[in-house]
């Protein structure tokens, strides 16, 4: 049977930049919810864990019992993407992460937290991405992670001029060590929607 309807897209809304993303999503026509307990993963078709601090959002999630549901529902399949620190939660590895620190998992990658330094260290960069085409997509790195290994399965989808990955897919999980949200590009979140909308079996989101 078919599902009709907007895509019901949850934000894991314990610590970050919650609101661009809801802001995002909304106007490419998902309807978006906020993700604090378990109860509110019923009917939500995808996720998005937002940038923040990383090991914050892990007590958080642990505090409010949904580390466990998260875990559960992306091993099921449920489509997620990961910005910045969501990207450290979506690995199966972190290297340099506080004492018993943990993630969601899903992604076969190894990140490093903090990998390009502090706040000051922030920087901005154009990126080329071939999977979404078009001109190349603006990045905001801010207290960035990166991924220091990808898995067989992993699909790069963006590196830094030194090789270096910032950007991967594999299956429904979609990770970026910056933040499109920041700059307005749409591409990223349009992807993912595209993602959730293939794995509920519903019509391309117009």
């Amino acid at each position: 049977m078919v599902t009709t309807g907007r895509p019901r897209v949850g934000i894991l809304a314990l610590q970050g930049d919650v609101r661009e993303h809801a802001r995002m999503l909304t106007e490419l026509g998902a309807d978006v919810l906020s993700v604090r307990r378990p109860a509110d993963l019923d009917g939500v078709d995808g996720l998005v864990i937002p940038g923040g601090e990383s090991s914050v959002i892990d007590k958080l999630a642990r505090a409010f019992g949904v580390r466990e549901p998260i875990r559960d529902a992306i091993a099921a399949g449920m489509p997620a993407y990961g910005t910045c620190a969501g990207l450290i939660l979506l690995a199966d590895r972190i290297t340099d992460g506080i004492q018993g620190q943990l993630t969601f998992g899903g992604l076969d990658v190894t990140v490093r937290r903090n990998a390009f330094g502090t706040q000051s260290d922030s920087f901005e960069t154009d990126l080329d991405v071939p999977a979404l085409g078009g001109p190349p997509v603006h990045a905001v790195f801010i207290r960035a992670p990166l991924v220091e290994h990808a898995g067989a399965g992993v699909e790069v989808m963006a590196t830094l001029p030194d090789g270096r990955i910032v950007a991967v897919r594999q299956g429904a999980l979609l990770g970026t060590a910056f933040h499109p949200e920041v700059t307005g590009e749409h591409r990223f979140h349009r992807l993912f929607l595209d993602m959730v909308v293939a794995a509920r079996g519903t019509a391309r989101v117009a």
